[in-house]
């Protein structure tokens, strides 16, 4: 699905979330900056969007990881054009069997992604394996609006506009069917929590962005 839409992810990311994505990729780049990490790994890094907004900091050096092929191309293609290549290495791999020693990264990032994991335990228990001790793992992921008014605009467009405009511009019929029912069963807020902490992580803390329809989960290991 992800090879099928990879050519046209980009600007459905940034269109159909209203550019709203873009903020939510800043708070985590000055998290990244606040606790000074310099060795990410951005696990399900897409096209690399978000390592290269992490990037901007100085002296880091990024791992981007993808099991899809068709992002890791496109990414590579950005990279390129950008010059950052010697700061931002992508490779295909495998989210829940990450190919990384024990404890080599200061920090992990994944942005809307872990919820496409097909082990969820499983993944977080290895993220939480190649950080270092007091390491972080911080998690953007898409939530539900607990707002009764702003909850049923949020459905209305997940489910009815969003789908449409997606098959639209994406040519797959799938992909923005799947991505609110992938929301609607995604384990958030205090069961995601319990989750990471059964994972391996001593602290885990979220904060919702934008009425709820994001999340910024902050686990150190």
């Amino acid at each position: 699905m992800f090879d099928n839409i990879s050519s046209r992810y980009d600007f459905l990311n940034h269109f159909l979330s209203l550019g709203i994505d873009y903020s939510w990729r800043t708070k985590v780049r000055k998290i990244i900056a606040k606790i000074q990490a310099k060795k990410i790994l951005d696990v399900a890094t897409g096209t690399a969007d978000l390592a290269i907004e992490i990037s901007k900091i100085p002296d880091t050096q990024i791992v981007g990881i993808d099991i899809s092929r068709g992002m890791l191309d496109k990414g590579d293609v950005k990279l390129e054009k950008m010059q950052l290549t010697k700061r931002i290495v992508l490779q295909q791999a495998d989210s829940e069997n990450l190919p990384f020693e024990t404890g080599e990264f200061d920090a992990v990032t994944v942005s809307f992604g872990v919820r496409n994991f097909e082990n969820l335990d499983k993944g977080l228990a290895d993220m939480c394996r190649v950080l270092k001790k007091e390491g972080s793992l911080l998690v953007l992921e898409f939530s539900k609006p607990t707002n009764p008014i702003f909850s049923r605009l949020y459905w209305f467009y997940f489910k009815f506009i969003l789908p449409p405009l997606g098959r639209l511009f994406s040519k797959d019929a799938t992909a923005y069917t799947y991505l609110p029912q992938s929301v609607a069963a995604f384990p958030e807020g205090e069961e995601f929590v319990a989750r990471a902490k059964a994972a391996g992580f001593a602290t885990v803390n979220y904060k919702p962005l934008t009425f709820g329809v994001c999340t910024l989960y902050h686990c150190v290991k």
